[in-house]
C-alpha cells in the first residue's frame, strides 16, 4: 500500500474537520468530541499508511454496523479518489441506457455523493445517443418544486435530489392507529362495569356491608401491521420507496402498533420482518433486496397470498391486525382462486386496505382481472404514488369508515 504525502503546509486538521461534516450529511451521528478525538488519534496513529488511516477514523466516526458502508464510500470519495468530484458528479446525474452503461450507483454511494456535494449546484447536462436517428437530451439541474407540487409528484418521476428529499419526508410520516377495546377487563375506579367479585371481597373485609360498588374498565390493545408488497417488474419504481416508508412505521417510537410484519412477493413469498428493523434504512433495503430473490420479476399474487394465508396468517393476523397490500394488481394467474384467497385474507384481518399506484390516473378503472377479483375483499382502496397519497392514508387509518375509491369502482364494476 503506497503511502500518502502530507505537504509542508497541509491543514490536516481542518480536512478532519471538513471530512466529519460531510459523514454528518451522510447521515451519521458525528459530533465535535469525536472530531476531536479523530484529530488526537491521527496525531497519535501518524498519516503514512492508508490503512491505518481508514482504521483510524473508523474507529473514531462509526459506532454502529450499518454505518461503516457509508463512511466507506465517503472516505473513499473525499480522501483516495483523486478525481472524486467528477465521480460525485456522475453518481447524482441520470445516464442513458445502453451498452455500456455503468450499474447504477448503490444507496451508501449516492448518499456519500450528495453529503460532499451539499451546497453545490450540479451543471445541466446533455447526452445524445444516436439511435434511429432520434436525439434524447437530459437536465440534470438539482432543483426542487414548490412544496404543494413536491407533495403531488410521483415517485416515478422524481429527480435523484427529489428523491431524497421525498425519503427523508417519508421518514418523518407518522402512520397512527386506533386502539381495539377487549374483552378483558381492569380495576378502575372510574369504570363502567360493575365488578362483583372485588365489591364482595370489599364487603368481607368491613363485616358483610356493602359500602360502594367495585367498578372496571375494558382493556385495550393494539393491533398488528402486516404489508404485502409487490415488488414486481410493473411496481419497481414504487415499491423501494414504499418499503422506506414501511421501514419508518416499523421503526417509529411510540407509534402504538403492536407489531410490524412486512412481507415482498412476485414470484414468491419472502418475510423480510427483521430487515426492516434495521436502524439503517439504506442497511435494511439492502438486507431485505438480498433476502427477496425475485426482484423486478413476474407476478403471481394468488400464489404468494395462499402462501401467506397458509403459513402466516394466523401468525401475525390475530386481535384485528391491520393489511396493506401494496400492488397493481396485474396478475395473470387464475382470477377465481386470487379471489379465494382474498376472501380468506379478509376474513383473518381487522381490516385490508389496497394501495394501488395506478390510480394516480383520473380514468382507471377495474378493467383488469386481477383489479376485479380482489376489489370486492377489500375495506379501502386508495393510491400510493406520492407524499400527499402517503399523507392521506395515515389520516385514513385514523378513520374506521374510510373507503377510500371503493365505492365508486365497486359502482364501475358492477354497471
Amino acid at each position: 500500500m503506497p503511502e500518502l504525502t502530507v505537504p509542508q503546509d497541509g491543514k490536516l486538521a481542518l480536512n478532519v474537520t471538513h471530512f466529519a461534516r460531510a459523514l454528518r450529511r451522510a447521515g451519521l451521528p458525528v459530533g465535535t468530541g469525536r472530531v476531536i478525538d479523530a484529530i488526537r488519534a491521527v496525531e497519535a496513529v501518524g498519516f503514512t499508511n492508508k490503512i491505518d488511516f481508514y482504521h483510524t477514523l473508523q474507529a473514531c466516526f462509526v459506532s454502529r454496523p450499518e454505518h461503516r458502508s457509508v463512511f466507506g464510500q465517503v472516505f473513499r470519495l473525499y480522501w483516495r479518489d483523486p478525481r472524486f468530484h467528477e465521480r460525485m458528479m456522475s453518481l447524482l446525474l441520470p445516464t442513458m441506457g445502453g451498452a455500456e452503461t455503468p450499474p447504477a450507483a448503490k444507496e451508501a454511494e449516492r448518499r456519500a455523493a450528495e453529503a460532499l456535494l451539499d451546497g453545490v449546484d450540479a451543471p445541466p447536462r446533455q447526452e445524445q445517443r444516436e439511435e434511429e436517428s432520434e436525439e434524447f437530451e437530459i437536465d440534470a439541474r438539482l432543483t426542487f418544486s414548490s412544496d404543494e407540487t413536491f407533495r403531488q409528484l410521483d415517485f416515478e418521476q422524481m429527480s435523484a435530489d427529489e428523491a431524497a428529499a421525498a425519503k427523508r419526508a417519508i421518514a418523518r410520516l407518522e402512520l397512527p392507529v386506533r386502539p381495539i377495546a377487549s374483552r378483558r377487563t381492569r380495576v378502575d375506579p372510574r369504570g363502567r362495569v360493575a365488578d362483583w367479585r372485588g365489591t364482595m371481597r370489599a364487603a368481607m373485609r368491613s363485616g358483610g356491608d356493602v359500602r360502594g360498588l367495585a367498578m372496571r374498565a375494558r382493556r385495550v390493545r393494539w393491533p398488528n401491521l402486516v404489508v404485502l408488497c409487490d415488488i414486481s417488474g410493473s411496481m419497481s419504481s414504487y415499491s423501494r420507496m414504499l418499503l422506506q416508508f414501511v421501514h419508518a412505521a416499523a421503526n417509529a417510537k411510540g407509534a402504538g402498533w403492536a407489531q410490524v410484519h412486512a412481507f415482498t412477493f412476485g414470484t414468491r413469498l419472502t418475510n423480510v420482518t427483521r430487515h426492516l428493523r434495521e436502524r439503517d434504512v439504506d442497511a435494511a433495503l439492502a438486507a431485505a433486496g438480498r433476502e427477496a430473490r425475485d426482484w423486478e420479476g413476474g407476478t403471481r399474487i394468488g400464489e404468494t397470498l395462499h402462501a401467506f394465508n397458509r403459513d402466516w396468517s394466523r401468525r401475525v393476523l390475530g386481535q384485528g391486525a391491520v393489511v396493506l397490500i401494496i400492488t397493481d394488481g396485474l396478475d395473470r394467474d387464475d382470477p377465481d382462486r386470487l379471489g379465494r384467497e382474498m376472501e380468506l385474507l379478509r376474513l383473518s384481518a381487522g381490516k385490508v386496505i389496497w394501495l394501488n399506484p395506478l390510480l394516480r390516473w383520473d380514468g382507471f378503472a377495474p378493467r383488469a382481472r386481477g383489479v376485479r377479483a380482489m376489489l370486492p375483499h377489500v375495506d379501502s382502496f386508495r393510491s400510493c404514488h406520492s407524499l400527499a397519497s402517503l399523507e392521506d392514508l395515515a389520516e385514513a387509518l385514523t378513520r374506521p369508515e374510510d373507503r377510500g375509491e371503493k365505492a365508486r369502482l365497486m359502482a364501475a364494476l358492477n354497471g
